[in-house]
């Protein structure tokens, strides 16, 4: 029989000490890690939620293994994260753009390289979903874009305060710089280099925007995690991830645009399956 695991996280916050002051205060990261984990539940995924100062990097790297060693070919993985997203530089040499992007776990950043060193240890065969609610880049805060109407429970906005899931520039900058020697080991490591070339499993990853954008955080829920919770509708949406992936896009603002995109091998029945099915 064919099993599901799940690992979804928030950050409403994360740790001063190792940000060098700064506290990156979001208001709906964990409401998306406690829906995505309903979703989870209701499909019978075994579910894990870490929250905040539970979402450490040794935590993570941790349930990300367990997962690895536990499941076979057929089955099916399922992550989500909510929080701010980073950038570190490149030392390794992988990236077009000599930055390397970073979800800002509580106690420190983990590199994009890491996780597909991750995925890497998963067996050929397993299906890995992957949600991202955050932001990768951008150099300059967006003006706010989206005023439209949604129900007042999937709604992202309504606050006066208009938050973006990304790090300030010189935040990333204050937070290397104060911990250069332990970013630099694993930003020059060669064998993260050619990581995404070692993932064996099938990865499809949704992320609430495109490298170049921001992804709003809300009231209620993300922006991005508010319109797939929109469009899954308890469970009413019935066609597979690439007509889910569209019909968020068609929910979202010009501005930003869910991203969707494979690495591993590319799984067409996969593709093809209704979303969160073991």
């Amino acid at each position: 029989m064919k099993k599901g695991m799940a690992l979804t996280l928030g950050l409403n916050a994360v740790d001063p000490k190792h940000y060098d002051g700064w506290e990156g205060v979001l208001n709906a990261c964990e409401a998306d890690a406690t829906d995505m984990a309903d979703i989870a539940k209701a499909r019978e995924f075994l579910t894990k939620t870490l929250l905040t100062k539970e979402v450490t990097r040794d935590r993570v790297i941790d349930a990300l293994s367990d997962a690895a060693s536990s499941l076979q070919a057929g089955d099916i993985f399922l992550l989500s994260y909510s929080g701010h997203g980073g950038q570190l530089p490149d030392l390794n040499n992988d990236e077009d753009d000599f930055q390397d992007e970073t979800w800002c776990l509580f106690d420190g950043e983990i590199v994009d390289d890491e996780l597909y060193a991750l995925y890497a240890k998963f067996a050929a065969g397993v299906r890995i979903l992957v949600f991202s609610d955050s932001c990768h880049s951008g150099t300059v805060v967006k003006a706010a874009y989206y005023h439209g109407t949604m129900n007042a429970r999937s709604s992202a906005l309504g606050s006066d305060v208009i938050r973006y899931r990304a790090m300030p520039r010189e935040v990333a900058l204050r937070t290397y710089r104060s911990n250069k020697p332990f970013y630099d080991k694993i930003l020059k490591q060669p064998k993260l280099q050619d990581a995404q070339d070692a993932v064996k499993a099938s990865v499809l990853l949704i992320s609430g925007c495109q490298d170049n954008q921001y992804s709003m955080d809300g009231d209620f829920n993300g922006l991005f995690t508010a319109n797939l919770l929109r469009t899954w509708n308890d469970g009413s949406f019935k066609k597979g991830y690439k007509s889910f992936h569209k019909a968020i896009v068609k929910t979202m603002p010009p501005d930003q645009t869910p991203n969707y995109f494979w690495t591993g091998k590319f799984d067409k029945a996969f593709e093809k399956q209704i979303p969160f099915t073991i």
